[in-house]
């Protein structure tokens, strides 16, 4: 099993978890996605990367490890709204954030486990689109809150991008994209054949 393979399994497996306390595909997805931001923000801030840190200390990654119980989920409770406060960019992505994972262990598994064991940065992008898109397929099958959403299947991508043999030059319009996967077919179809 590859690493990607393995990640998304355990990505898997952990929604699962979740879904068994009442969490949809989609909080899952929101819960992951504000995390998984956080711990690449720390990440950038280490070498090779070495950036200036943005996130507030004390609303960072490191100030979520260093928690546990009850503690854990008031703290990220906390983070989510001061984030969301701030100025810029990083108060729109964070604005009206909220926790739905009320179970402070299994916040702290998501945390430690699941997020803080890989190194995301470094990640194949494939491996985390792969990821991504399999929760988004997930969510819409959901009958709750799938809303008549549809998700073409990447074999499907693939024989439709092959049919239509894209040229360099041309136009490709998906107009209804979702995670873009006929512009990446398209555009890795190209990249292959000129």
């Amino acid at each position: 099993m590859s690493v990607g393979n393995g990640l998304v399994q355990r990505l898997w497996s952990y929604c699962h978890v979740l879904r068994d306390d009442g969490l949809s595909y989609l909080d899952y997805l929101e819960q992951l996605t504000y995390l998984l931001f956080l711990k690449m923000a720390e990440e950038q801030t280490k070498p090779p990367f070495d950036a200036v840190p943005f996130i507030p200390e004390g609303l960072d990654w490191a100030s979520l490890l260093a928690r546990d119980g009850d503690e854990l989920e008031v703290h990220y409770r906390h983070v989510l709204t001061e984030l969301g406060r701030r100025p810029g960019m990083l108060g729109v992505i964070f604005r009206k954030a909220q926790n739905r994972i009320q179970d402070p262990a299994k916040l702290r598994r998501l945390i430690v486990d699941l997020i803080d064991r890989e190194n995301w940065l470094t990640l194949d992008a494939d491996v985390k689109g792969d990821a991504y898109e399999g929760l988004l397929e997930k969510n819409a099958e959901d009958v709750k809150s799938g809303a008549g959403q549809y998700f073409t299947p990447r074999p499907l991508i693939r024989a439709i991008v092959e049919v239509m043999r894209p040229e360099p030059g041309t136009a490709i319009c998906d107009p209804a994209c979702g995670t873009g996967g006929f512009l990446l077919a398209a555009h890795e179809w190209i990249s292959r054949n000129y």
